[in-house]
């Protein structure tokens, strides 16, 4: 009965001893002396502002990217025991004793070495010979640049590891399709191929780039499923659906737990959280939830309120007033109505109240029970200090003459009557007979007399106005812009009717307990949004560079320099590699042309299953660097040499295709192979030698003297080879 217990189990295993060398060189170059240098390295001053808030749990907004890729590096630091106690204020600043900088940098690091081995497997796939996949992952290996960016606290090499992971998993999965569709292999690179394209664009949006690219290659590879009439009508839904939950479905909902992790983390209100809605704020621990705590619901008649821009552009602010006047005449010659100004502050201020009032009632105060305003109601709105009403009337803004200017009235007694009646339009009401809430209700303000909308043009006054930001009625507006929206803040129940006491009442707490939580999808909505329209600073940076410098490795970055001695950290790419790739790309483009208009004309060089593996190593390889890169022409951001990183990743893949192609179809004799193979391995001499002789700049463990330094940009050892011959 237990006869099997007899006899030794038994396993074997097949060890691809390629992968395993590369594996350990790849960690080798990345991992040693990673805790060097022990100093903040050019954008980790801005990557670990964000690791501090995730170690303190504080809110944060970055317009650069998805949550994802902060939350692996602050991973790191949680590993190594960092509290998030450091000053990211300068390059070139000393991490203090607390700061764990090799933990912090470890994630990259890895990101970077396990790409080696996944360029081999990737080429190995694709059906090209091991010696070609093991070309690809040494030139990975070896590019400066490449291994400079993996060894600091950077995003590139995490979002380059995904975009290899991506495609590795899809090519094996089309290989287990081949065999055995719908098996567990199968299934499982399926599924990770999803997981990865939503993790890349979880890393940065830029990732988005290659899922796309995935996505093509998919549905081109399902089109051909849908045609092939071995399969039945049944078994080719299921491929449709599988490919469609596991590559559109799983990848939507793994990027919104990214989201869903990210803000179950951040529960504290922070310095970023102003940018967010009212009601967002209130969500948070501490901050506007602590002022709010206790606030009325229901906005009645007679309620002492805050009113907040729901743009939140250039800054957020609030519907403010204040005694001063309208200059009788403008600058331009243009004269004013000379009330009393209407303006959009920036801080928190006892001038940013404002009270509800019944047009037909003189009273300030809330009934008991209170009367609620709902939508559709016309109101007047007091100011809270100077009790003057808000007005509008057919006189042009100061700043925006094609629409009215807002004020508070001030009767001086001439033929200018108040227009001071306002409908109330709730903007995300649920019926007609919505209720105008704190916080939830976005709400705005038609002029009942001219049908013009309070809005914020969002333009800073001169001088006479404080530098606030311009308030208008927008008489021509058409559709719907959060600029003409507005949600109330602060709310509490006005209970004086006399004005000083009313003045004590608003610096007063409030006292009723209200508790207003919002849903996930709401908080998500809400930051995607506001991080896809955050304005970033486009200011030009003297090392931003142009897609074009890129190509040409015609720019670089000194990322660190040492205090004391010349030892310094640049990111400078291999030209070798760089040019060698970029000449590779292109011959693959001419190639592919050539091939394509002779089997047009019905002469096939290469047999149809070479001719496929030509195809997709293209779609991949070329088409990855071409949709990682090509878009950048039309952005507007300041950009970067480390932004093309992804891009020539692609290329240095497709670098060993082109010239196994070369040896194996264009090579017709021995001899020419012969010829051609001892080329490469001259050439690829030459690329370790490039590399070697940058390594003091890739590491930074080496002191240069002047000479020594310039002589490692090959464009002067270049310019000054020109002049001498």
């Amino acid at each position: 009965m237990l006869g099997f217990l007899q006899q030794p189990v038994m396993v074997t295993a097949e060890v691809n001893l390629n992968m395993v060398a590369l594996t350990a060189v790849g960690l080798l170059s990345r991992l040693w002396q990673l805790a060097y240098p022990r100093a903040v390295v050019f954008d980790e001053v801005y990557y670990g502002q964000y690791i501090s808030f995730y170690m303190k749990r504080i809110f944060f907004l970055d317009g650069s990217g998805p949550p994802f890729g902060h939350m692996l590096l602050a991973l790191g630091g949680y590993l190594g025991g960092f509290d998030g106690n450091f000053l990211w204020n300068r390059i070139g600043a000393e991490y203090s004793s607390n700061v764990p900088v090799w933990s912090l940098r470890l994630l990259p690091a890895l990101s970077g070495a396990l790409s080696v081995p996944m360029a081999y497997e990737i080429v190995w796939e694709l059906g090209f010979s091991h010696c070609a996949a093991t070309g690809a992952a040494l030139l990975l290996l070896i590019e400066n640049a490449l291994i400079t960016q993996s060894r600091l606290m950077l995003l590139e090499s995490v979002l380059i590891f995904f975009n290899l992971l991506a495609v590795l998993s899809y090519l094996k999965f089309c290989n287990s399709q081949k065999h055995r569709p719908f098996s567990p292999r199968w299934w499982f690179w399926l599924v990770l191929t999803g997981v990865a394209c939503s993790c890349a664009v979880g890393i940065k949006y830029v990732g988005v780039f290659t899922y796309l690219l995935v996505l093509g290659v998919a549905a081109v590879h399902a089109w051909h499923v849908i045609g092939d009439q071995t399969l039945s009508n049944v078994r080719v839904l299921c491929h449709l659906l599988a490919r469609a939950a596991a590559l559109v479905v799983l990848p939507v909902l793994v990027y919104l737990l990214f989201f869903y992790i990210h803000l179950l983390l951040l529960c504290r209100s922070g310095p970023h959280d102003q940018i967010m809605s009212s009601a967002f704020q209130a969500s948070l621990e501490g901050g506007l939830a602590r002022v709010t705590q206790g606030q009325p619901l229901e906005v009645a008649f007679g309620s002492q309120v805050t009113l907040k821009n729901v743009f939140g552009q250039p800054v957020p602010c609030w519907l403010h007033s204040h005694q001063s006047t309208y200059p009788m005449i403008y600058e331009n010659g243009r004269g004013s109505s000379h009330q009393q100004q209407v303006t959009c502050y920036p801080f928190k201020d006892v001038n940013n109240w404002w009270i509800v009032k019944d047009p037909g009632r003189h009273q300030l105060v809330v009934n008991n029970p209170p009367r609620p305003v709902r939508h559709g109601d016309v109101v007047q709105l007091v100011h809270g200090m100077t009790t003057r009403l808000l007005n509008t009337h057919d006189v042009a803004a100061p700043l925006s003459p094609h629409a009215q200017e807002v004020s508070c009235y001030i009767d001086y007694n001439i033929s200018m009557p108040p227009q001071n009646l306002w409908r109330l339009d709730i903007v995300n009401r649920e019926s007609d007979t919505d209720v105008w809430k704190t916080i939830l209700s976005e709400v705005r303000f038609v002029h009942v007399n001219t049908s013009a909308i309070l809005k914020l043009s969002g333009v800073p006054l001169p001088d006479w106005g404080f530098r606030q930001l311009e308030v208008v009625g927008e008489k021509l507006f058409r559709g719907y812009h959060e600029s003409t929206v507005w949600n109330v803040e602060e709310h509490r129940y006005g209970r004086s009717q006399e004005q000083k006491e009313r003045e004590l009442e608003l610096h007063s707490p409030t006292q009723v307990d209200i508790s207003r939580n919002l849903s996930f999808m709401a908080r998500f909505s809400e930051l995607q949004w506001r991080m896809l329209t955050v304005r970033s600073d486009d200011s030009e940076h003297k090392y931003s560079s142009t897609p074009l410098d890129w190509v040409m490795l015609d720019t670089n970055i000194a990322y660190w320099l040492h205090p004391r001695t010349s030892a310094q950290i640049h990111l400078l790419g291999n030209v070798v590699i760089w040019a060698s790739a970029s000449l590779a790309t292109l011959v693959y483009a001419l190639l592919f042309i050539w091939y394509l208009l002779r089997r047009r004309r019905r002469v096939c060089d290469l047999p149809e299953d070479r001719w496929l593996r030509w195809v997709l190593a293209g779609a991949l390889c070329a088409g990855g660097w071409a949709v990682n890169y090509l878009p950048f022409f039309l952005m507007e951001k300041t950009l970067f040499l480390y932004h093309y990183l992804p891009a020539l990743t692609f290329q240095i893949l497709l670098l060993p295709v082109v010239l196994e192609h070369i040896s194996d179809h264009l090579c017709r004799s021995q001899l020419q192979r012969s010829l051609f193979t001892a080329l490469v391995v001259a050439w690829f001499t030459s690329a370790c030698h490039v590399s070697n002789m940058l390594r003091p700049l890739t590491y930074g463990d080496r002191s240069l003297s002047p000479s020594e330094l310039k002589a490692l940009r090959w464009k002067d050892s270049w310019d000054i080879l020109i002049r001498k011959y």
